[in-house]
């Protein structure tokens, strides 16, 4: 049996780095923080360009932390981001969710954040990110649900715009509301204990509006979203112009706001 391959929806234009470079572990690993001690081993699954990555370590120095990613050049820019930081605990490396090049109960916590949404196959990732984990060890994913995203003022290019990217997530064999499904992908793959809470994010002030909507307007444009929407049929590029517009429109309204939920899951390896 063959089995089905990523796409990644987003890909790695600038716009996508840029917004995955503004993460830190203080905020978008808040959930995670108080199961972490001193000199635990940990690996960050899909570490992008390392900015959570760094702060988990920080958390758990001198405890080692691997982060790992697929795409070399998005690990180089984790490690020009580690070179930065000061670090010595951190180390960053190519390498698959899906097989990890570590020993069995090799790590004390694998952290993923904004991972399984991408996948074809989350279940399985989580498998393996249980196989690596100690007895009793931490599993920490975080992800996104975009039926959740709602904005004002409520924009037909910005409706446009959340249908496009349901539709290509879905052509990707992923899932854009991953966060309501983290706790069953977790128990299929063999946790217990499964701690699920949410969090929600808020766009309202002027320098994140203007940030965020410029981004999906670059993003909506130039990034892997627009070639594989293009692609696949599901918009043009006049289309997609217009979805832009919408969203620079939308980032210099008076009264631009936009919310969406982040679910966060906590579960333990069976001791």
């Amino acid at each position: 049996m063959t089995l089905p391959t990523d796409r990644y929806t987003h890909g790695h234009h600038a716009s996508v780095v840029g917004q995955h470079a503004r993460r830190t572990a203080e905020r978008d690993a808040a959930y995670l923080l108080p199961y972490l001690q001193p000199g635990m081993r940990l690996l960050d699954v899909g570490c992008g360009p390392g900015t959570i990555t760094t702060g988990l370590a920080r958390a758990v120095a001198p405890g080692e932390v691997v982060g790992i990613d697929v795409v070399p050049a998005v690990v180089e820019t984790a490690r020009g981001h580690l070179a930065e930081s000061g670090l010595t605990n951190v180390r960053f490396e190519e390498g698959s969710v899906y097989a990890l090049a570590f020993e069995d109960g090799g790590f004390d916590v694998v952290h993923a954040h904004q991972v399984l949404q991408h996948l074809a196959r989350p279940a399985d990732a989580a498998r393996e990110m249980l196989r690596v984990l100690k007895a009793g060890g931490v599993v920490a994913v975080r992800d996104a649900d975009y039926a959740t995203m709602i904005a004002w003022p409520r924009l037909p290019e910005l409706d446009r715009w959340l249908s496009v990217y349901h539709a290509v997530a879905s052509r990707n064999g992923a899932d854009a509301d991953a966060g309501r499904r983290l706790g069953a992908w977790l128990r299929e793959a063999g946790f217990e204990d499964v701690r699920t809470t949410a969090t929600a994010v808020v766009f309202a002030d002027r320098d994140s509006v203007l940030n965020w909507g410029d981004s999906w307007a670059d993003r909506v444009t130039h990034s892997s979203l627009a070639e594989q929407a293009i692609e696949y049929g599901l918009a043009t590029r006049d289309d997609l112009e217009a979805i832009a517009s919408g969203w620079r429109a939308w980032a210099r309204h008076e009264d631009a706001f936009f919310l969406y939920v982040n679910v966060e899951c906590v579960a333990f390896r069976p001791a």
